[in-house]
Order: structure tokens, then C-alpha cells, then sequence
């Protein structure tokens, strides 16, 4: 001990009786060994945060450089069209314009990190790139998402689905623009590299609309706000992202993450859109009669002809945001064929959901092809697309299936119209037990 003798712990007060050791410094100064402690740690955190080696310690051993990632293995539009095929029905135009727009996005990604194509491309090396983001316009339940998460599994990629209903400005309640980028990262397992060359599906990109063309004393925060909060992030930034989700603050330790390299598809859908291009291209009328096309129903091919970055910005989207979405593609509404085949023909279909169901518990299920027709014509009256089938099966089935547990070994269920109208239950004919030989 130097110095005066210490009474007690100048850091933490506790008197010299209680304290383990205490060091004395000049004029009655003292600090404990626990202190010392934990001085101790809060240096060593503060350096190894630096990069530095603490004071009278090991020099830190750098840690083993990361191979680089292989370039994506290319599939050409015309192969990852037979694979949308398998689980989307119809949408031949969407099919198409995504097919394209990954490819060509993947051959850019690829061509930005290696440099084998110099010699080919001549004075077009030192051409770059730029990113083609892609905006699906379509009803609910055509297969916007289905599309988008088919093609991410299909390229062995990361891929995330984000709500912008959620989406605020920064500063008020609700979700940060970044956590888009941190679920792409949770998908990826916190791997930056992997996250920064996956796909970003925005789903409802129709919510952030701008409210109102006219001028306010509020904030549009939902709106007009976050399509600004996007830009930067679409077209390709560092972006600090906090690792645990919510609100940044300024001495949170936050991953950086670089978007040029990340495909954002937008989805919605817009509705009233093609309300916007009829009333642009048809005929004014004034007074108390109303005009002929109050509620035009254009058709997909109509609504891409038609389509002009204006009928975007009357529907709310600022002129920005729409600029870094150049890839733009319309999906069909379903029909009554289509839906019929959606419950057939993909590789996941519904019915063939419920038939595995059904042969998990030692039973088999059919459906006749009326029931299947009545089915389509049930989900045409919901309005909810192919989302409306499972809903109108699982109603039609919901009793079923609270009894197969004590049904029969091997009985088996038929699906008819009238089960799927609700005038009958489903059919259910057991199996005939084997003799025994004798």
C-alpha cells in the first residue's frame, strides 16, 4: 500500500472492513479489488471493440478470412419458367417477366465480382450494370408471393417477405425501413455476404400510397413517408441494421449491410388502378349522369398496355419510387378453370394436401369433378382468389376430420358437389375386411 491509508473504496464507497483488498493511492484515495475488476473488463471490452490489443495482454489473433462465395449457378428464363410452371397455374406474362429479370439479375451480380468476362466483353468492360427491381401488380391470391418464394428456392438463395403495411417513418410507432434487410439477414443465419445477393418480396406495396394529393399539416408517416425511407434502400445503400429488430439509437452497435446486390420485388394489389387508366383514356361527363365506364374490368393485357407511370402516381406512388421499380408486370385474375386446376395440377396442390392427410391416418380421400367445380364456383364468390379453396375444403372437410381418428382402418371418403353446397355430407364407404383363408 502507498500513501495515506485508505478508510474506504473511492469508486464504490464500500468501507475498508467489508472491501477484500484495497489499494491506496495519494491523500486517502483507495479502489477495491472488485472495481479493479471491473475496470479491468470495461478496458477489455472497449479495446477489443477497437481492434486493439489490451494493455500487458495477448495481441488479438485475426480472425481466419472468409472464402468468397461462388457465383450463383445461372438458370436460364425458359427452365425457370417450367419450374413456375409446377406450382403456379396461368399468369404466362408474370412467369415470364420474372423469369428474365432474375436471370439477367443473377448474370449482373455474377459479372460485378468476377472478372472472367473482361476479356470477352471488349469495350464493354467497364460497362456497369444497373438493378432492375420488379413491381407485381395483381388481386389477392394470383400468386405474387408463391411466385416470388418459388423462384428463391429454386436459385438456392435467401429469401424474406415483408409487410409494408407495417412500414413507418423513422421516429414513429412501428417498424424501421431496415427491418426489411433484417429478416432477409435471419433467413440467411446472420451471414452478410449471403444476405446482400438474396431476394426481397414487399408484399402490400399498394398501403404506402400517398393519402392525399393535397396538402397537410400532418404527416403522411405510413405513406409518402416510407416510400422515401425505400428509395435508397431499392436502389442499392449501406444501411445500419439493428441486430435485435426496433428502434435504432445512437450507441446500438448496428450491421452494416450493403442492398446493391439484394432483388426487391414489390407486390400489390392496386386496386382501382384499372379504374385510373379507363377514366385517363375514356370519355368526361358532367353533371348528375354517370359515366358508361363507372366500373370498367380491364384484363391483365389491357391494364400493361395502358399502364402509364401517371396512373401510378394518381393511385399514390410518388415519382421516385416508381422510377426504381422498372420492371413492372400484371397478374390475371383467377377464373373458373384456373381455380379448377389450381386444386389438381401444382405440385402442392390442396386436394392433394388433404388426400396425404387422409393416407397419413391409413384412409384415402377422392374428389369428383363436380365437387371441384362447385368448389371453384364458392371461392369465384368469395373474391379471395386461390386462398378462397382451402378456406371453402376445410369447411366442407372440418367434420370429417374431427371424426377419422375412429373411422374404419382403410375406409374411404368422396368428396361430391353436394358436400361442397353443404346439402350432404361427404360420402364415406368402409373397407371391406379380407376373409381369411381357410
Amino acid at each position: 500500500m502507498a500513501g495515506d491509508r485508505a478508510e474506504s473504496c473511492s469508486f464504490c464507497g464500500k468501507p475498508a472492513a467489508q472491501a477484500g483488498k484495497l489499494i491506496a493511492g495519494p491523500a486517502g484515495v483507495g479502489i477495491c479489488d472488485a472495481c479493479v475488476t471491473t475496470c479491468g473488463r470495461l478496458l477489455e471490452r472497449e479495446k477489443s471493440r477497437d481492434g486493439k490489443p489490451a494493455a500487458g495482454g495477448p495481441a488479438m489473433q485475426e480472425a481466419p478470412a472468409k472464402p468468397p462465395l461462388a457465383p450463383i449457378k445461372l438458370i436460364p428464363p425458359t427452365q425457370l419458367r417450367l419450374e413456375l410452371d409446377a406450382h403456379v397455374i396461368g399468369q404466362a406474362h408474370a412467369k415470364k417477366v420474372l423469369s428474365v429479370a432474375v436471370f439477367n439479375h443473377y448474370k449482373r451480380l455474377n459479372d460485378r465480382h468476377t472478372k472472367a468476362t473482361a476479356a470477352q466483353a471488349g469495350d464493354l468492360a467497364n460497362v456497369e450494370l444497373d438493378k432492375s427491381n420488379v413491381l407485381l401488380i395483381g388481386p389477392t391470391g394470383t400468386g405474387k408471393t408463391l411466385l416470388a418464394r418459388s423462384l428463391a428456392r429454386m436459385l438456392d438463395v435467401p429469401f424474406a417477405i415483408a409487410d409494408a403495411t407495417t412500414l413507418t417513418e423513422a421516429g414513429y410507432v412501428g417498424d424501421d425501413v431496415e427491418t426489411v434487410i433484417l429478416r432477409l439477414l435471419q433467413a440467411a443465419d446472420m451471414d452478410i455476404e449471403r444476405a446482400q445477393r438474396g431476394i426481397v418480396f414487399i408484399d402490400e406495396i399498394d398501403k404506402i400510397g400517398r393519402k392525399s394529393d393535397s396538402a397537410s399539416i400532418t404527416r403522411d408517416v405510413s405513406g409518402e413517408g416510407v416510400q422515401q425511407a425505400l428509395l435508397k434502400l431499392l436502389e442499392g445503400t449501406i444501411c445500419n441494421v439493428p441486430p435485435a429488430g426496433g428502434r435504432k439509437h445512437p450507441e446500438q452497435q448496428c450491421i452494416r449491410v450493403d442492398t446493391s446486390d439484394i432483388l426487391f420485388i414489390c407486390g400489390g394489389a392496386f386496386t382501382g388502378l384499372d379504374r385510373i387508366i379507363a377514366r385517363r383514356g375514356g370519355a368526361k361527363s358532367l353533371g348528375f349522369v354517370p359515366p358508361q365506364n363507372d366500373k370498367p374490368s380491364l384484363s391483365a393485357e389491357q391494364i400493361v398496355a395502358g399502364l402509364q407511370p401517371e396512373d401510378l402516381f394518381s393511385f399514390g406512388m410518388i415519382p421516385e419510387f416508381v422510377g426504381r421499380l422498372p420492371v413492372i408486370s400484371v397478374l390475371e385474375p383467377l377464373d373458373r378453370e384456373a381455380l379448377i386446376r389450381i386444386l389438381t395440377e401444382p405440385r402442392n396442390a390442396a386436394t392433394k394436401q388433404y388426400r396425404k392427410l387422409f393416407v397419413l391416418s391409413g384412409m384415402s380421400l377422392e374428389f369428383s369433378r363436380e365437387a371441384l367445380e362447385a368448389a371453384a364456383d364458392r371461392a369465384l364468390a368469395l373474391g379471395t382468389g386461390a386462398r378462397g379453396l382451402r378456406s371453402v375444403l376445410e369447411g366442407v372437410l372440418l367434420e370429417t376430420m374431427y371424426a377419422l381418428p375412429e373411422a374404419a382402418p382403410g375406409s374411404k371418403f368422396t368428396v361430391t358437389a353436394e358436400a361442397i353446397r353443404g346439402e350432404k355430407p361427404v360420402t364415406v364407404l368402409a373397407a371391406t375386411p379380407k376373409k381369411k383363408a381357410s
